[in-house]
């Protein structure tokens, strides 16, 4: 499976571009020191280094690693690095990094302990004052998409979604790979309370794609400027609205390293 085509359109193109969007009012002013924690090919790091951040992208997939370098040597400005490695044992300095992006790993952490490992690792990395961004998937996403794609008809798949509403465990015991991978699935106050709790203050959760999916011309209208900017300006609009978060297959968690005392 290429990670590097998955967000070329549909679904995964909204999910590319808002996080873009996100990022672009979230993050401190370049240059400055991005830690792009679990990056994949660089689909993120890529575009920051392009805004004139010093973006390191850090991932556990060789080949993603690879295609970040890739992309690196050909872009006007590269990434500062890209390395293999842990999300949940970063062999980096303390206090090095203004921006962790940790917009992979979480999903992929079904174990409270191992989630928290990350979190605590993109704490240490950070400046005080740092802001961390973090990616995860809502509980109620497999659930949508048993309706969205028919699933629903499976018993198999309608035994996945159930397990996952009960304690936010996907894990998929076909052979049918549609039914995607071994993944934790956050309720959103779950995800809040696990950024606040790896020492993370002004906690924030907002909706990555809120309830854009629900546009029966999704590709063609993310393709039309003008069509994508008034569905991007309507996900803003509620990207914050509680009653509505758990709707959006992805979520963002956006808190900060608190400065020291002075």
């Amino acid at each position: 499976f290429q990670e590097r085509d998955r967000l070329s359109g549909g679904d995964g193109l909204l999910e590319k571009l808002r996080p873009q969007q996100l990022l672009e009012r979230l993050l401190p002013k370049p240059p400055a020191a991005v830690l792009d924690v679990g990056g994949g090919p660089g689909v993120h790091a890529l575009r920051r280094a392009r805004r004139g951040y010093a973006v390191h992208v850090v991932d556990p997939v060789p080949l993603h690693v690879e295609q970040a370098l890739e992309g690196s040597a050909m872009a006007e400005h590269p990434l500062a690095g890209a390395t293999v490695g842990d999300a949940r044992r970063l062999h980096i300095a303390n206090e090095r990094f203004d921006v962790a992006l940790v917009l992979g790993p979480l999903y992929h952490l079904p174990d409270r302990a191992d989630r928290s490992a990350a979190l605590t690792e993109a704490f240490r990395v950070l400046r005080g004052g740092g802001v961390m961004v973090a990616a995860a998937i809502s509980r109620f996403a497999s659930a949508i998409d048993s309706l969205a794609s028919g699933y629903i008809d499976d018993p198999r798949f309608v035994d996945i979604v159930d397990r996952g509403l009960t304690d936010g465990r996907h894990s998929n015991p076909t052979s049918n790979i549609d039914y995607f991978t071994t993944a934790f699935l956050h309720h959103p106050d779950q995800l809040r309370a696990e950024v606040a709790a790896a020492g993370f203050a002004e906690v924030e959760v907002l909706a990555v794609e809120s309830v854009g999916w629900a546009a029966p011309d999704l590709d063609e209208r993310l393709r039309d400027l003008k069509k994508r900017q008034r569905l991007l300006a309507l996900i803003a609009r509620v990207e914050s609205e509680m009653s509505l978060l758990g709707a959006s297959p992805h979520l963002l968690a956006v808190g900060r390293k608190p400065a020291p005392a002075r």
